[in-house]
């Protein structure tokens, strides 16, 4: 009996799951819902900053998702869309921020970082390893005598 019960909770828990996981929308035109598709997959999830609007599940993304919709059944242009989103949210919604002086870094960065690596690198490797065990020193007379002393001593340890 009580087995049964949990199988009916876990199946009841399951559905509920399942309801609530796909929100679709209805487009009258195959080119509205194709530029949904499109649009979403350009503009980046707020919450999520890694997902695009049509990758991730935050409430802040099926919200704009949901925005996005609405703009494109009232025959509103991407362009306009877009000023909208950006308006609102910022440069940071879309994948491919324009290049201006508030965003040039995010254009320039890697490649100033590539730079900056290949110098440290390039450094590095004039300098012969920098130093860790890079090349051998000469050990004076006087510390020959203490290793082979040490090396016999430890030798002479292991014996007996």
């Amino acid at each position: 009996m009580l087995r049964q019960a949990g199988i009916v909770v876990f199946a009841l828990l399951c559905a509920v799951g399942a309801q609530a996981a796909i929100v679709t929308y209805q487009f009258n035109d195959a080119q509205k819902e194709e530029r949904f598709q499109r649009l979403s997959a350009e503009l980046r999830c707020l919450v999520c900053q890694n997902q695009s609007l049509a990758d991730s599940n935050a409430e802040l993304a099926q919200d704009l998702r949901r925005e996005l919709y609405h703009l494109i059944q009232d025959d509103a242009t991407d362009q306009e869309i877009i000023e909208f989103m950006v308006s609102r949210y910022g440069d940071f919604v879309l994948y491919r921020p324009p290049v201006k002086t508030t965003t040039v870094l995010l254009w320039i960065g890697p490649i100033l970082l590539a730079i900056v690596a290949l110098v440290v690198l390039l450094r590095v490797i004039r300098r012969g390893g920098g130093g860790s065990g890079g090349g051998a020193t000469e050990l004076s007379a006087a510390e020959q005598q203490r290793l082979q002393k040490l090396l016999k001593g430890e030798r002479g340890g292991e014996r007996g």
